[in-house]
């Protein structure tokens, strides 16, 4: 394997070999306990299924992307197959964390309903930076179900095993809903700094050249300039103010059309070019289905 490049890991059966662990059990499911795992390699690892994790004290850094944190005391996490990440411990320390590591793979979900709907839950594709944080009470909430799931591929596997873990999943998903919904809301002051500084990334995009010269902002581009993954802010902003970041953008350049519409002699055809629309139907269309007006209409209210 070539410097630089992940370590991917196709199997939970690999990973098992990796780590020093115990034979797995299940060949598509494994709940492990962090107190068991010994040995982590310190170095870009990508898994082909599913992995969440609970954890508490752990002495390391995890990178995600080009980005750095330090796990906290009750932090759960979620990372959807093919996603790339970093484990480094810190020198001289012995690894010192508690916690469970609960892993999936996909094909495990085959012929049932979430293997329709895990698209649904987008805290699989949240960064490690927006990980949930979890009161004791909610902690022990998921760590029941987890170990309902453990109990249950532990048991005598038959033809109800899969359909009665999937049901502890839904649960379990269901719940980090509920808890994130609960984060949004409650880290305030954090949530309040973002969006003030989403608005004041989209007054500086419309009121400079960049539209002009690259087009309406894209999800992606607005979520990377505020250092959060696209899901997270979507959900967020959702939770906060009713609307996703796309009706953010929206909104933002309804308001710099009716600035223009109001207060200039350009055209039609030459505002929509100034606000990075091809084609004047585009913006026209825009326009009227979020304002009930034509933009030669509101103009004409101006008059």
């Amino acid at each position: 394997m070539k410097t630089g490049q992940p370590h991917r890991i196709k199997t939970i059966g690999d990973y098992h070999k990796l780590a020093a662990l115990p034979k797995l059990e299940h060949p598509m499911i494994s709940v492990i306990n962090f107190e068991l795992i010994k040995d982590i390699p310190a170095e870009n690892l990508i898994f082909d299924f599913y992995s969440i994790a609970l954890k508490w004290n752990f002495s390391g850094k995890i990178k995600y992307g080009h980005q750095e944190y330090d796990f906290d005391n009750g932090m759960m996490t979620f990372m959807s197959p093919g996603q790339r990440f970093r484990i480094e411990l810190n020198k001289n320390e012995d690894i010192t964390h508690s916690g469970w590591l609960l892993l999936i793979h996909p094909d495990f979900f085959l012929h049932s309903a979430l293997a329709k709907t895990m698209h649904q839950y987008e805290f699989f594709d949240y960064s490690v930076n927006e990980a949930l944080f979890l009161s004791e009470r909610e902690a022990q909430v998921v760590t029941d179900i987890i170990g309902n799931i453990q109990k249950e591929y532990h048991a005598n596997i038959d033809n109800f095993s899969q359909t009665i873990i999937i049901a502890q999943l839904e649960l379990l998903f269901s719940y980090a809903d509920r808890f994130y919904n609960r984060q949004f809301i409650t880290r305030k002051i954090t949530n309040k700094k973002l969006l003030n500084r989403l608005e004041d990334l989209l007054a500086e995009y419309f009121d400079g050249d960049n539209v002009l010269e690259n087009g309406l902002p894209t999800v992606g581009f607005i979520a990377e300039r505020l250092n959060v993954s696209s899901g997270y802010l979507g959900t967020l902003l959702k939770v906060l103010t009713g609307l996703n970041t796309q009706q953010h953008i929206h909104g933002k350049l309804i308001e710099k059309a009716k600035e223009k519409l109001s207060t200039t002699d350009f055209s039609i055809g030459e505002i929509a070019y100034q606000l990075g629309f091809g084609h004047v139907q585009s913006f026209s269309k825009l326009f009227k289905s979020k304002t009930d007006h034509s933009p030669l209409e509101f103009r004409k209210l101006f008059n």
